[in-house]
């Protein structure tokens, strides 16, 4: 049995690593040691069998110095902010993409409003952000939430570019109150409407509501996420502070340390729900509105505008865009329809008015819809007043009850609307019949009725010479065109239209599942010359390779006109985007088109902007060309005065949204050059060198690899890896394993480095790539800090060169390192022979440890004070924030009237931040660390080697 004496280094079998004995014992024939371990630092009681000499470790081959030298530097790419992401993903990024990613990692606090402009691809980015966190061991569980149109476009694009699988859980998933469902899965995508808090429900108290809120709403809350995102985020801001959607946006900003908004429009010119958003990024840095200013808001915002971002060339990533106006005129064969249309607009203009007078919100909404709808088609019209006559034909049960928010009105295309009035009969018995409403419907359905079985639509006759036309210009017989209307019936009509006259057509809309989405834009993309969509069946495209648009019909908000051609006009387009407006002649909707786009155009280019979208949100471009609309429709003659009105609204609202642009205008330039450097970085090859290096090093386990250019991984463990592969194959991932830093198993090898220590052997290695003047000891430092109730430590690696002399030289220490890192072969062996004499004892080689050693104190002072000032700076900067926010809540608290609540929440206050000093006390004091991973002797030649 081997003794072992107090102070002595030993090697531990069961935790693989070096120690040192510091108490020996003996109880009733056992010899027990207390040993202190290295790596850990961490004390133990191990038996004397578990331990042996160090001179009985493992001899150090290549391919263990092969491991070594990877992981190390692996690790120390982590620390050095080196992007990891965009070598493991589906996707390659572009220039503003890898900025954003590079802004958002370069915090440790991954808390931001990412608010590129439209088409930019803010998922793209969030998904980079997201994998990056998970290959740094940083994240594990994620939950996304996106409006209800968007939330299947996030599982389809996470799969497509990162690989990454998300469970879609629906509004019926979400309101099972029998168990918490979401912790059944890691990663979750949900639409942010199954989620928010009820405000009330039909038959509820408001007992029950606050139950079923506590359990639903609370469920999601509690599941232990590490990342959320929320898409179309300025939706959380609501109108006020006690709205469901801002509740629920602070209650998902305390649900995840890492928190990422997405947003396009998320200023707008209202400070208010602007602070309301920032807040929930960081509520301490931004407790009150007077804190929105620059300095605040532009750390915590990461936005490129369309004219910045580039292509991987330097060059414009966008091209221009022509958007024309074609007016549709009535022929004598369409005066069934012009009449429709006349009778129509008379049937909107008396209803609407009765219903403002009778505050029927929901009658006013319909009526709304009735002047689009009969501009839309016939068949659009015809199907909505056969709904209406259905309805209007049932007893009315009780007085109209409020029906949607303003926001959540505008959250829904005009199909979607045409439903939430009609399709739930329970709601629609509600609304009162306007007076002699049911016989001005049958009339209305009888001219409709008239027009489709007679075949009748000035707009589709005049679509097929438009369709002629663009072909000729466009000089492509088979140019592929998307036509957009907001209702189904036009969609249904127009589909069968071009299908009877010879063209293949493919249509798109919101009640269609994934799959069968995924078919048609595929379909589109591969023989169908035509897709028409509606506006919920377009949320999500990627159609750059279409580069036409028909607005068949024209939401009265143009926010969803921007939407609609943003599905063309993306990233990829190689064409300049056309997109045609068809307007019936001689009509309200012309007459305020024709004058706004003239107008609209002036005021936009005098701001400087390209469109509404930049000026206005959806719910504030809703309100405003509605108003604009109805205003026009009620009294046609007073249209130049209503544009007027609406134009200096928006005024006003473009010089708000400008100023609040300041805020976080970022004029950094993008360079093409990161996303270059990043195809050619060296990651991949270092992860498989220390994988195969570990592998090799251990007799229990082995690698190999097979004939498709792949490898089989044994592990030490038993467990074995199939069809691995270390570099991204964007042509075989689907049937290949990809080895990346996101496999705890990988994450292991760099975490769990070995330490060497003083007396251990130190192998002599020859490198055929460094001169033969290189004579000396090289050594891989690991230089680390911690301090009291630090997370985790801050760490970098240093690499040391001595030559006989003891001279050092850092530029020779890199090199030997990057050659280490090569595929060159390395031959090692035990050292036996002398730098100046022979190593033959501990003594000799505790000599050269310490000698490097202090050779590593000296030169790592630098890099150790690097590490110092870095985490002193995040300390600088917590406690600026958190005083400020001490001194907002202590404002707002000595406003209280009553002495004794005051003073209660004051002497609160006094000992929070006492506690809160005590702690930031504690972690000032930080405890530097230095740790040897590889000690060598670079010799010229060897005389016997091995490997």
């Amino acid at each position: 049995m081997t003794e072992f004496k107090t102070g002595q280094w030993v090697w531990s079998e069961p935790h693989q690593q070096t120690g040192k004995v510091i108490e020996h014992t003996s109880l009733w024939g056992e010899v027990l040691c207390r040993v202190w371990l290295a790596r850990n630092d961490e004390v133990v009681k191990l038996h004397t069998s578990q331990l042996r000499l160090l001179d009985a470790d493992n001899v150090v081959s290549p391919a263990y110095i092969a491991y070594v030298a990877a992981a190390s530097r692996i690790a120390n790419s982590q620390n050095e902010d080196v992007l990891l992401a965009p070598m493991s993903s589906n996707v390659i990024p572009l220039p503003h993409q890898l900025k954003c990613l590079n802004r958002a990692m370069s915090n440790g606090q991954v808390r931001y409003l990412l608010a590129d402009e439209v088409g930019l691809g803010k998922t793209i980015e969030a998904g980079l952000i997201m994998r990056e966190l998970k290959l740094r061991g940083m994240v594990k569980r994620i939950l996304v939430v996106a409006p209800k149109g968007l939330a299947t476009q996030w599982v389809s694009e996470m799969s497509t570019h990162f690989n990454e699988v998300f469970n879609l859980l629906s509004p019926a998933d979400a309101a099972n109150l029998e168990d918490n469902i979401w912790t059944r899965h890691n990663q979750v995508i949900c639409s942010m409407d199954s989620i928010k808090p009820l405000e009330k429900r039909q038959g509820w108290n408001l007992e029950k509501i606050n139950q079923y809120n506590q359990q639903r709403f609370d469920g999601v809350i509690s599941a232990g996420w590490d990342l959320i995102v929320v898409d179309e985020s300025h939706r959380l801001q609501g109108s006020t502070d006690t709205v469901a959607r801002y509740k629920l946006g602070q209650g998902l900003s305390d649900a995840a340390p890492y928190f990422l908004l997405l947003s396009a429009t998320p200023h707008q010119g209202k400070t208010d729900g602007f602070h309301r958003l920032m807040s929930l990024l960081d509520r301490d840095v931004f407790p009150d509105i007077a804190s929105i200013n620059q300095e605040r808001v532009k750390p915590y915002v990461i936005r490129t505008e369309k004219r910045q971002a580039i292509d991987g060339e330097g060059q414009p990533l966008f091209r221009p865009r022509r958007t024309e106006l074609k007016s549709v005129a009535w022929q004598v064969q369409h005066q069934a329809q012009r009449a429709l249309y006349d009778a129509v607009t008379e049937y909107v203009r008396e209803g609407y008015n009765q219903a403002v007078q009778t505050k029927q919100n929901a009658i006013g909404f319909l009526m709304i819809l009735m002047q689009r709808l009969v501009v839309s088609s016939p068949s659009a019209i015809k199907a909505t007043l056969e709904r209406r006559l259905s309805v209007l034909k049932q007893p009315s049960l009780a007085q109209q009850e409020s029906l949607l928010t303003g926001e959540e009105w505008e959250d829904l295309d005009g199909q979607q609307q045409v439903d939430a009035l009609l399709n739930n009969k329970e709601l629609a018995r509600l609304n009162k019949a306007l007076k002699s409403e049911q016989q001005d419907v049958e009339w209305l359905l009888e001219l409709a009725s008239q027009c489709v079985e007679k075949g009748i639509d000035a707009k589709a006759d005049a679509l097929l010479g438009l369709i002629t036309t663009l072909q000729r210009e466009e000089n492509d017989p088979n140019l592929k065109i998307l036509i957009f209307t907001e209702f189904v019936p036009t969609q249904s009509m127009l589909a069968d239209f071009l299908i009877n006259r010879g063209m293949s057509v493919v249509t798109l809309n919101g009640s269609m599942s994934m799959e069968q989405r995924k078919q048609a834009q595929q379909d589109f993309a591969t023989h169908s010359r035509v897709l028409i969509s509606t506006d919920a069946g377009g949320e999500g495209l990627n159609l750059q390779f279409c580069h036409v648009i028909i607005n068949y019909d024209i939401p009265w908000n143009p926010m969803r006109l921007e939407q609609r051609i943003g599905r063309v006009d993306r990233i990829g387009q190689k064409h300049v985007v056309r997109a045609i407006n068809l307007v019936f002649e001689d009509t309200v909707e012309h007459r305020v088109r024709e004058v706004l786009e003239e107008k609209l155009n002036i005021i936009l280019k005098e701001f400087g902007v390209d469109k509404t979208g930049d000026v206005l949100d959806s719910a504030q471009a809703g309100q405003l060309f509605d108003e604009l609309y109805t205003s026009a429709i009620q009294n046609p003659e007073a249209i130049d005065q209503e544009i007027v009105k609406a134009l200096a609204e928006l005024r006003v609202q473009a010089k708000a949204s400008q100023g609040s642009k300041l805020l976080f205008a970022d004029e950094t330039p993008i360079s093409p050059e990161q996303a270059d450097h990043l195809k050619h970085h060296p990651l991949p090859f270092w992860i498989e060198r220390m994988v195969l290096g570990y592998l090799e090093n251990h007799e229990d386990a082995s690698s190999q690899q097979t004939p498709k250019q792949s490898w089989q991984l044994n592990w030490p463990d038993g467990e074995r890896w199939s069809n691995c592969i270390f570099n991204l194959d964007r042509d075989r991932i689907d049937e290949m394993t990809l080895v990346s830093l996101e496999q705890p198993k990988i994450q292991e090898l760099i975490i769990k480095l070995p330490v060497r220590v003083a007396g251990q052997t130190i192998p002599t290695v020859s490198i055929p790539t460094i001169p033969n003047t290189v004579n000396g000891i090289w050594s891989l430092w690991k230089i680390s800090l911690a301090s009291k109730a630090m997370s985790r430590q801050h760490e970098t690696f240093l690499a040391v060169y001595t030559d006989q002399n003891n001279k050092s030289y850092p530029a020779t220490a890199k090199r030997i390192w990057d050659a280490l890192l090569s595929n060159q072969t390395i031959k090692s062996k035990r050292s036996n022979s002398s730098l100046e004499t022979d190593i033959q004892s501990d003594l000799d080689y505790s000599i050269l440890f310490q000698n490097q050693q202090q050779q590593a104190m000296d030169v790592g002072t630098s890099a150790f004070n690097a590490l110092k000032d870095r985490h002193h700076q995040k300390l600088s900067q917590e406690k600026e924030k958190t005083e400020y926010a001490f001194s907002a809540r202590r404002r707002a608290i000595e406003r209280i009237g009553l002495p004794e609540v005051r003073n209660h929440r004051l002497n609160a206050l006094d000992q929070e931040l006492k506690e809160w000093q005590i702690n930031f006390n504690e972690r000032q004091s930080i405890m530097p660390d230095l740790q040897a991973v590889l000690l060598l002797k670079v010799a010229p030649a060897l005389e016997t080697v091995s490997g």
